[in-house]
This record gives C-alpha cells, sequence and structure tokens, in this order.
C-alpha cells in the first residue's frame, strides 16, 4: 500500500512565483533556458538549468555547474525568493489545458515503496542521466522538481480535493510559452492531511507517468543517505521524495510520432507497396489526417497522407506490450522495412510528441530534412497501468503526456 506524508514545502511568495516558476529541466535545452530566463534572477532555471550563468558551451555537466546550482538555491532562499512552510502541508495543484483540468496532490512519496514496487515503473532508465539528477539532489539536498505519478481513481481524495479547489488558489497564473493555467492551493486543515494520508495507505500502488530519472536519483540518493546514517530510523526527510499524483482518468497523453530520414533504398512507390503487406493503405489527400483508433497509423509521404489500417490477426491482443501501436510500427515498419531497430541510438530517426502536432511533422518532411513521418493513436493510462502491473516496460518513446508540470511552485528539503 501507498505510503505518502505531509512536508514543510519551499516556495516563493505569491508575488513572486511567476518570477520564479519554469518549464521542467528536460523539456529544453541550455540555450533555450537562458532565452527564457533573460534577465531575470529569480527564474528557477538558474538553479536547474545552472549551466546558463557560464559561458556557452560549458558542459551542463560540468563540476562547477552543480555546485552553480547549490549556490543559487541558497541564494534563493537567503533572499526570500522561496520560503520555507512553518508546518507540514499537502498542495493541490491544478493544470488547465484546451479547457480540461487535472488536479493532482503535491505529496511526500516514500522512497521505500519506489524500491519494493509500490511505485510501478514502465519505462527503462539510462544510468548517465540518473546520475546527473543524482548529483543534483544530492548538492541541492532537494527534490527542486517533482515527479509525476498517477493513481486509481478515489472518491474519498476526489472530495477533500474538490472541497479545497472550491476556495480560491494561492497561485493562479497563464505560464508563459504553453499558455496553460496553473493553480496551487495548500492543504492545512489537519483532518484532510490526515484522511489523505489513511486514504493513500489504502491504495495498493502509484504508477510513474512522467520523471522516471528523477524518481530513480532521489530514490538512489535516499537509500544512499539511509547508509550512511548511523541513527536511521526510516523516518527521516530523505526516506521521501516530491511528487504530485493524479488520478488516472484525469490524465492526458498525447501522440509521439516519428519521423525517418530516408526510405532504406525504396521509391515511394516501392515503399507504399511494401507496407501493403502487413496494413490496408489508403491515401487521405493532402489535408492532415491523425488516426481515429488503435492499430491505425498515419503516413506522411510525397507531399500525401496516408492511413494504414493493421491486417487482422497481426496484433498479439493477449501481450499488454505487443499490442502497443508503438510495438506494432516498431516491429512491421521501422524493423522490418527500416532496419531500425534500436530507437535510442539509431540516428535515422527522431521523435516528435507533445503539442507540436501533425503539422510539425508536415513541416520536416517537407523540408526534406526527412523522408516519411508516421503518427500513432496515442497509448492510454489503462495500457500503462497494465504493462506497469505485468512488471513490464514499454518500448522507448511511447507516451508523452501534457500539460508538464511546472517547476519551483514547491520544492521538498530533504532535511
Amino acid at each position: 500500500m501507498a505510503i505518502i506524508k505531509p512536508f514543510r514545502g519551499l516556495r516563493p511568495p505569491v508575488s513572486l512565483v511567476e518570477k520564479v516558476e519554469s518549464r521542467p529541466y528536460d523539456v529544453l535545452d541550455s540555450e533555450e533556458a537562458r532565452a527564457e530566463a533573460g534577465d531575470n534572477e529569480m527564474s528557477l532555471y538558474h538553479i536547474i538549468k545552472p549551466e546558463i550563468d557560464f559561458p556557452r558551451g560549458t558542459s551542463e555537466y560540468d563540476e562547477r555547474v552543480y555546485a552553480k546550482a547549490a549556490e543559487n538555491f541558497a541564494k534563493f532562499q537567503a533572499k526570500g525568493w522561496l520560503v520555507q512552510d512553518v508546518e507540514e502541508k499537502y498542495y493541490v495543484y491544478a493544470q488547465t489545458m484546451n479547457n480540461k483540468t487535472q488536479f493532482g496532490l503535491v505529496v511526500a512519496a516514500s522512497v521505500e515503496d519506489y524500491v519494493n514496487g509500490v511505485i510501478k515503473k514502465h519505462e527503462l532508465t539510462r544510468r548517465d542521466k540518473e546520475e546527473d539528477r543524482m548529483r543534483h539532489v544530492r548538492v541541492n539536498n532537494a527534490n527542486i522538481e517533482p515527479v509525476f505519478l498517477a493513481y486509481p481513481d478515489n472518491e474519498t481524495i476526489d472530495r477533500i480535493v474538490a472541497n479545497i479547489t472550491s476556495q480560491s488558489p494561492v497561485y493562479d497564473f497563464i505560464a508563459p510559452i504553453d499558455g496553460f493555467r496553473h493553480r496551487f492551493w495548500l492543504v492545512e486543515n489537519a483532518e484532510d492531511i490526515q484522511k489523505i494520508t489513511e486514504t493513500f495507505a489504502s491504495i495498493p500502488y502509484l504508477y510513474i507517468a512522467d520523471g522516471h530519472h528523477r524518481s530513480a536519483a532521489a530514490a538512489l540518493v535516499g537509500v544512499e543517505k539511509a547508509k550512511a546514517d548511523p541513527n536511521h530510523t526510516g523516518n527521516e526527510e530523505y526516506n521521501f521524495f516530491m511528487a504530485v499524483c493524479f488520478p488516472a482518468s484525469q490524465l492526458t497523453i498525447l501522440d509521439y510520432n516519428r519521423v525517418v530520414r530516408d526510405l532504406n533504398g525504396r521509391s515511394e512507390t516501392e515503399f507504399l507497396k511494401a507496407l501493403e503487406e502487413n496494413f490496408v493503405v489508403k491515401d487521405m489527400g493532402t489535408a492532415e489526417y491523425r488516426p481515429q483508433r488503435l492499430h491505425e497509423f498515419s503516413l506522411y509521404l510525397g507531399g500525401h497522407w496516408f492511413s494504414l489500417v493493421l491486417k487482422p490477426g497481426l496484433a498479439d491482443e493477449t501481450s499488454p506490450i505487443e499490442s502497443l501501436d508503438v510495438s506494432i510500427s516498431s516491429r512491421l515498419i521501422l524493423d522490418q522495412l527500416f532496419d531500425i531497430r534500436d530507437l535510442r541510438s539509431d540516428k535515422r530517426i527522431d521523435f516528435v510528441g507533445g503539442l507540436r502536432g501533425l503539422g510539425e511533422l508536415k513541416r520536416r518532411v517537407d523540408s526534406g530534412e526527412m523522408k516519411m513521418a508516421l503518427a500513432l493513436y496515442p497509448v492510454s493510462m489503462r495500457q500503462i497501468m497494465q504493462i506497469a502491473d505485468s512488471g513490464n516496460i514499454m518500448p522507448p518513446k511511447a507516451t508523452w503526456f501534457e500539460p508538464k508540470l511546472r517547476s519551483g511552485l514547491v520544492i521538498h528539503k530533504l532535511d
């Protein structure tokens, strides 16, 4: 069962929240962060992308960069740009995108739950990325950015959250870049706090939606600290990491699409003919065409959009992995026709996700950079949970959650 606890969050004053808050560290590069931060010394990018405080070209993995993160984190606290709450609290964080709102609880989740599999994963992590985030957690002694978790819908939690969010939020702003609304409430009532803790203790599993490297790093640092502490009890703050927990039904997963540089020696006509072995191929014309259902794909090639519908019997519906459209497209298109077997390392393929839409696929092909684009029907949260429950791992580049969590609304210190 899931162990969570309230915590004393470190937060910006209301008047400064829009100066401090930022996009997550892993959705933009160093130059984008440098441009977004501009001359704003309060931007969280100075902590989560501190290479922007060095000359262009400085590696984000330079020891000086991590040291700068800690220096800036201390500066933010000294100047009152981040202030720690006196009492332990939960927090409610609401995001509104395209008139749809999802309500998450900000909690301290258990390192032990991560280690023991109560918090379930669906993606592989890379050791180099884990080490980067571990160094960031160690040097700051804090979880600066949250992990994005999902949980099975629960009526008790829904009622508590609905009551809290009927009141005025502490933060309420429209974020630049994405244009989405972000609101934030404090959960200060002792009865609410106790009920939330008790209710989560009856929830068997939590699921990582986004932030696999952050959660792995936080858990590994927590284990390190426990081993190094001769007086370890299990109740120390380092035994927990910051997460935002959303009901599974509220989450939005967008398509995560592929673009390929060449046709592996085939002409366009030969490539379309080869696809007909496993798909019903239909020319949909020049207007953008999006897949309408599972096992249908959209192909953009030569200025036209094509519908590719998988022929019957070619998907193993008994397997939560093999029945995924990302698996089908990898096996019957990318592997069979392109000899692309490692999506993480092959330089002939790239990925387009999130809000960029089909227009970005068309642009990259029409520009001549890529030869063809493949759009997939989005994975569902139900599929992700089934895969995590079965102990399996999703194929690479399978999920894209929107909206992304804004960073800097609250921080969890490990002491």
